[in-house]
């Protein structure tokens, strides 16, 4: 006699690979996260630590006004900028011209000049942005009279704090105070039109704050970092709704066939044609 076969149990559903779509979230996801590292990166240094030579206009105006000075009073005047933590001449400038300097150059005889050298330090840092200005000459003028040059650029207003704010401006004005300081100090003889040395200049610009000129940067990155994490809990959640559904599916469809195999099964044991040897 033919034996009934038995009904089979359906084996649960494995679960499929990984939609094609998931991946794309997942590199959109790594090429933000990246974007916004980026962004704070670069931003460390915005240009806020980068101290700014003179502008065109303000050697164009100065040279020419050192030039008279010096042929009225026999000495040479120039200008030196330079960042302080990398000694790098920004600007140097003199009577002779853009770009020229007059130390070791045979044709100043005599020299003196003012050199300025500006620091910007990070937000990070506990030290604050600073400036040091020096007179320098040449060996024919004493050390006092080099000293009283330099306390009267304070005098004028050319402090630590203005080559800080206008590191530009403040060392091309302080060139052209050296010839009324130099004649001051006893070095050389008046200029035949000192008002040219001592011309009103405009005076500085409000410097503002610095508290978002700065850190724009590192708030760029802070937001980008706070819509990135909420991206990850978006895509989170949305995969964890699908997983639920997924299992419940699988649930319902597992489910489904163990109770097919049930009422299968008894079905075959209701079965009259069934003989004692097929059981």
């Amino acid at each position: 006699m033919t034996t009934a076969k038995q009904p089979v149990a359906p084996r649960p559903a494995r679960e499929g690979p990984m939609k094609s779509g998931s991946w794309v979230i997942w590199v959109i996801v790594g090429v933000a996260f990246l974007c916004c590292v980026g962004i704070g990166v670069v931003n460390s240094r915005d240009g806020g630590d980068d101290v700014l030579p003179p502008t065109s206009q303000e050697r164009g105006d100065t040279v020419p006004i050192l030039q008279h000075a010096s042929a009225s009073q026999g000495i040479c005047y120039g200008w030196v900028l330079q960042d302080y933590y990398g000694y790098t001449e920004l600007s140097v400038g003199s009577n002779l011209g853009d770009g020229v300097a007059v130390e070791e150059n045979p044709a100043c005889p005599r020299w003196a000049q003012v050199v300025a050298r500006v620091a910007y330090t990070s937000e990070s840092s506990e030290s604050n942005d600073f400036a040091r200005i020096t007179v320098e000459t040449s060996d024919d003028v004493s050390a006092t009279a080099r000293l009283r040059m330099q306390s009267g650029l304070e005098r004028l207003g050319l402090t630590e704090d203005a080559f800080v704010d206008e590191p530009g401006w403040a060392v091309t004005r302080a060139a052209v105070s050296l010839p009324l300081l130099a004649a001051e100090a006893g070095v050389v003889e008046p200029a035949a039109t000192p008002a040219a040395a001592t011309a009103d200049a405009p005076p500085l610009p409000d410097a503002g704050s610095d508290l978002w000129r700065d850190r724009w940067g590192y708030l760029l990155a802070a937001v980008g970092l706070l819509l990135f994490t909420a991206l990850l809990f978006a895509v989170g959640f949305w995969q964890r709704g699908r997983q639920r559904r997924e299992e419940a599916r699988r649930q319902a469809q597992a489910g489904a066939g163990m109770r097919d195999f049930r009422v299968a099964r008894q079905a075959a044991a209701r079965d009259p044609r069934r003989t004692p040897e097929g059981r």
